[in-house]
């Protein structure tokens, strides 16, 4: 987008009114249809343009970048793409926005963890100006199509739209239904109940575990916070406040440290979800609790020994209310970038009806559209089966964000993430969190004054 405007001379401006005035009553309808037809949109309208784009390493980037050969026979424009694993993605986005020249003009992000610092740092060019415009923005893009929860949950505080959500991931439960059935364990109802079952399914002479999680520090933090979302509150209030020493987290607390420390797997406190998914789909665990949009190699029978035995659980409720973490993903134009009307054709593409379809159909994830969800044909012929759908759907009614909003984010996680790995290895829970809770006091005061 060019920033240079040229204001017309005086002179200029004289001769086009006169040229108007000429044109008289009959010119008029000419002249708006002339109007009408430059501003007409056109796919085409940037052709010959690169544009360098920064993803994080996942299925959602796979298929975006499967989709670029598509993007530039519709376009003409050049897209030269990275994936970059998440931690190393988030690391690079916060060096390049803060030098203010960043290498890339489109970036995804984690809503999750990098709302707020995007903010504050003013990384991105609101969209709403561009999705308002006719000569910009596809007649078939459809808008009102994306889910209000994800938009909103995409929103910043001052009601600029700076990234699109294109995928919302809900946690839920994976259990393996052979495990179950084989002991005669029905789905846990609530989350005390999940503790029970992973105790009657752990069987460590048969090298298998009750339940399985994420116990390496940083990583575990959601675990912890999505539990708590059962007693009706996060980790920080709507005012800022911390809640993270409350009875609420303690609760939550001794929760997480029961199903990982006498249910889990040795060597727990090292585990990422990727650790999960493979101790999962190879039949050591009975039950994992995590993001719905790791279902894809589950059901791939290349990689997974319990195709067709997986069952897909909204996550229980707790003693006083009952919601599944909301985590997610938004994509963005850099503010710096000089080509951000073919950027903006670029999101559309990627995040239209068709590639929001395709993310469903590969089990990547929850996508942000709401037409996704009613292609029947799609959940008829999906290998994840009905149950997957319905816990996706039935997960999306109560959704709520699990993490704090606020830019330390990462920090909050590497601080609460210690005390709960200390409580897999036997640490007591109030001790821990009363702990962490103190250390990050004044680093998120800090955060709110600068």
């Amino acid at each position: 987008m060019s920033d240079i405007i040229l204001k017309p001379t005086r002179r200029a401006l004289m001769r086009g009114a006169a040229a108007l005035g000429a044109a008289g009553a009959i010119g008029s309808p000419m002249v708006l249809r002339e109007a009408r037809a430059q501003g007409a949109f056109n796919w085409k309208r940037f052709s010959g343009t690169s544009i360098d784009v920064l993803l994080v390493k996942n299925p959602r980037s796979d298929l975006f970048q499967a989709a670029e050969k598509e993007f530039t026979e519709l376009t003409g424009i050049k897209v030269s793409s990275e994936q970059v694993p998440e931690q190393q993605q988030r690391q690079k986005a916060v060096i390049e926005f803060a030098s203010g020249r960043p290498s890339f003009d489109v970036s995804g992000i984690s809503l999750h963890v990098q709302k707020r610092m995007a903010a504050k740092g003013k990384w991105f060019a609101d969209l709403t100006p561009m999705i308002k415009d006719a000569a910009l923005t596809s007649p078939d893009f459809n808008f009102e199509d994306f889910g209000a929860g994800a938009v909103a949950y995409a929103r910043q505080a001052d009601g600029a739209l700076d990234t699109l959500p294109f995928f919302v991931d809900y946690w839920m439960v994976y259990y393996n239904k052979e495990l179950f059935d084989a002991k005669g364990v029905a789905f846990p109802k609530t989350m005390d109940e999940m503790a029970v079952a992973a105790a009657k399914l752990n069987d460590p002479a048969k090298g298998v575990a009750g339940f399985v999680s994420r116990g390496l520090k940083n990583a575990n933090v959601p675990v912890w916070a999505c539990l708590l979302l059962g007693q009706g509150i996060e980790t920080t209030s709507a005012e800022g406040k911390l809640l993270t020493d409350t009875p609420e987290a303690i609760w939550a607390g001794e929760l997480y440290k029961k199903l990982n420390k006498d249910t889990g797997p040795v060597g727990q406190v090292g585990f990422n979800w990727n650790e999960c998914q493979t101790t999962f789909m190879q039949g050591r665990a009975a039950m994992w609790l995590d993001g719905i949009g790791f279902a894809t190699p589950l059901e791939d029978p290349s990689k997974s020994r319990i195709v067709g035995k997986v069952g897909y659980g909204v996550t229980p409720p707790g003693p006083k209310a009952h919601h599944a973490g909301m985590f997610g993903d938004g994509i963005g134009i850099s503010r710096g970038s000089q080509k951000k009307e073919a950027a903006w054709l670029y999101i559309q593409h990627m995040t239209n009806k068709a590639q929001q379809l395709a993310m469903l159909k590969a089990g990547a994830g929850a996508p942000a559209r709401s037409s996704a969800y009613v292609d029947k044909a799609t959940i008829e012929s999906s290998k994840f089966g009905k149950q997957y759908f319905d816990c996706l759907l039935d997960s999306a009614k109560i959704a709520r964000a699990a993490l704090p909003q606020i830019v330390p984010v990462t920090e909050f996680r590497d601080v609460f993430g210690v005390g709960l790995t200390n409580m897999i290895g036997g640490a007591d829970v109030a001790a821990e969190l009363k702990k962490a809770t103190e250390a990050f006091a004044p680093v998120l005061a800090k955060s709110e004054q600068g």
